[in-house]
């Protein structure tokens, strides 16, 4: 593999049925001539060469727009895997530990505290230990989500206004650092602004804004021309736009305006990226932490990064289905079977808010992309784009 455009090949070239990738081509149109979907970007590769790459419908229902293989996604928490991958860079480099208490790094988690709610009070109390890297990495810290509860926790990151995008990382982190903990750090998953954190402390090791250190570290040495937290005036004609009112409920969709240029550039969900950009990510992922000439991570770290590290820590099956754990960056899967969806024990994944998706799946020697920008719909396609992929599997 080179440092150029990914190879291509056709479909039977790797395994592949083209048959059954038209199906699922098929199922995206009609999804899309019903109006459920204004458009969609997928991409299967195996073996390292790209086997299917469509876009499909439109890139914008308000103009008409066809979709483009280069349109511009906001791929939310996407972001994700890419700031877990740079921490472990640093991490590599010898630069911090995952045992490390994160307040050596940020002050501001200094002294946590947990929320205990009783009745119509919140009770704190110290927290049993500190909040360390690996916690941030694999959502243990015990921090939340604001939008994922309605408890008096929930309710204060509400009240401070932790998701507000005029500020900076920075200032994120000095705001989240004295609210109450959802758990004890360590003893239960939590998808939360733990990846935000984390953004925060590649700022703070790498003397970079987050911005900067993923596109010289990752986003630049990968090729991945459209990636970043904004979109520049002369690409605004790509970015892929959803419907204004959701299609099946009629609420307003809002997505993140990725035109200005970011004030908060969120490592747990600000960045956006192309379909194929993200493939270059898969195809690093997927060849041991190597592109080209570049080794951006060593292999035993890319193992360790995807393994289970939740054990008997108790999760949410709402985001982490049955028979999977979870990782550094990525839900793992640790069983063939339980899940509602086929795959192989060791493949890993992430997803985004208005629909974008991915997996990886070394025994297969297999990735997969998907981009809408739909946030209503994107449970549905979720399954449905790997239902779909693993069938069209052939040897």
């Amino acid at each position: 593999m080179s440092s150029g455009p990914l190879p291509v090949c056709q479909p039977e070239d790797v395994g592949l049925s083209s048959a059954a990738l038209a199906r699922l081509g098929t199922a995206l149109q009609d999804r899309i001539a019903s109006g459920h979907l204004p458009g969609a970007v997928a991409l299967v590769a195996r073996h390292g060469k790209v086997a299917w790459f469509e876009a499909f419908g439109r890139q914008d229902p308000a103009s008409g727009a066809p979709m483009r293989t280069d349109s511009i996604f906001r791929i939310y928490s996407m972001t994700k895997p890419l700031v877990s991958v740079g921490v472990m860079m640093l991490w590599e480099e010898g630069r911090l530990l995952l045992n490390d208490p994160i307040e050596k790094y940020l002050p501001a988690f200094a002294r946590p505290k947990v929320g205990v709610v009783e009745g119509d009070t919140l009770r704190l109390v110290p927290a049993n230990r500190s909040i360390t890297v690996q916690d941030l990495l694999r959502h243990t810290s015990g921090l939340t989500y604001e939008f994922r509860g309605t408890t008096l926790v929930h309710k204060a990151y509400i009240d401070a206004r932790t998701s507000r995008l005029r500020q900076t990382n920075e200032e994120q982190v000095a705001t989240l650092g004295p609210l109450a903990l959802l758990h004890q750090p360590g003893t239960q998953w939590e998808y939360s602004r733990s990846t935000d954190v984390l953004g925060r402390l590649i700022e703070v090791i790498s003397g970079q804004s987050l911005g900067a250190f993923l596109a010289e570290r990752i986003c630049g040495p990968l090729g991945m021309t459209d990636a970043g937290f904004s979109v520049p005036e002369p690409r605004h004609g790509r970015i892929a736009e959803p419907f204004a009112k959701d299609p099946e409920t009629a609420a307003d969709v809002a997505l993140l305006d990725v035109k200005r240029t970011a004030i908060f550039e969120s490592g747990g969900g600000g960045m956006v990226a192309t379909t194929m950009d993200y493939a270059r990510f898969c195809a690093m992922l997927l060849h041991n932490g190597r592109f080209g000439d570049a080794q951006f991570l060593g292999r035993k770290t890319l193992e360790f990064m995807t393994s289970d590290h939740l054990g008997s820590i108790p999760g949410n099956s709402e985001s982490l289905p049955p028979g999977h754990g979870f990782g550094l960056g990525f839900a793992v899967r640790t069983a063939v079977g339980l899940a509602p969806f086929p795959g192989s024990v060791g493949s890993y994944y992430w997803s985004g808010a208005a629909g974008t998706w991915f997996w990886v799946d070394p025994a297969e020697r297999l990735f997969a992309v998907l981009m809408i920008q739909a946030p209503g719909q994107r449970e549905h396609y979720r399954l449905l784009f790997r239902d779909l992929v693993y069938a069209a599997i052939a040897d």
